[in-house]
């Protein structure tokens, strides 16, 4: 049975994006990007939506010769969606237009590898909260983007509790944060 990782990167005050900044918000130092290279990190599916896809593949196509989208490319890609059209151009990606959680419940019974989100807010939202994501990590960026940061990503999640399991930081200045995640129906002890 493989394990689901729902995987961001994130903003101090939870922004995907945000208009202007650079990629990684201009601070991928080279601790950051040597983790990002290690091969365990690069041992499993992608999982991500349309959008994300598009930006992705269009990226890679941009620029294949950057390690970062050649290792990307090179990775199995399962990406769900109902606009995209079959076969998609990006190399090793495959489309799933049935729905996300039961695909993914069923990869995840059958298949022994290791699954990781991308990107994608409503599809990780979706996996999360039908409790199939084993580990929810997180790696906060240093920045406040409040006036220009744009999709914000825990709006519209359940509530969630988080057990730690691994945290570090990356050149002095970026925090991983690690998690086992449990879906609540609500406030801790409001059910009882």
């Amino acid at each position: 049975m493989s394990n689901l990782m729902v995987d961001f990167i994130i903003s101090l005050d939870g922004y995907a994006s945000a208009d202007g900044w650079p990629g990684l918000w201009g601070m991928g130092g080279p601790e950051y990007l040597a983790w990002l290279d290690q091969e365990g990190e690069k041992r499993h599916t992608t999982l991500m939506g349309a959008t994300t896809y598009r930006l992705m593949s269009g990226f890679a196509e941009e620029m294949p010769d950057d390690p970062g989208f050649a290792g990307l490319t090179a990775m199995p890609k399962v990406v769900f969606s109902s606009t995209l059209d079959s076969p998609l151009s990006w190399k090793n990606s495959e489309l799933v237009r049935e729905d996300p959680v039961r695909a993914v419940r069923d990869m995840k019974r059958r298949d022994a590898g290791h699954l990781r989100t991308l990107g994608s807010l409503t599809l990780c939202r979706s996996l999360l909260a039908a409790g199939l994501a084993d580990r929810f990590r997180v790696v906060v960026f240093p920045v406040i983007t409040g006036a220009t940061g744009k999709e914000r990503i825990f709006d519209e999640y359940p509530d969630v509790a988080l057990d730690l399991v691994e945290s570090r930081t990356f050149d002095g200045r970026l925090q991983l944060l690690e998690y086992v995640p449990t879906v609540l129906d609500g406030p801790p002890g409001t059910g009882d």
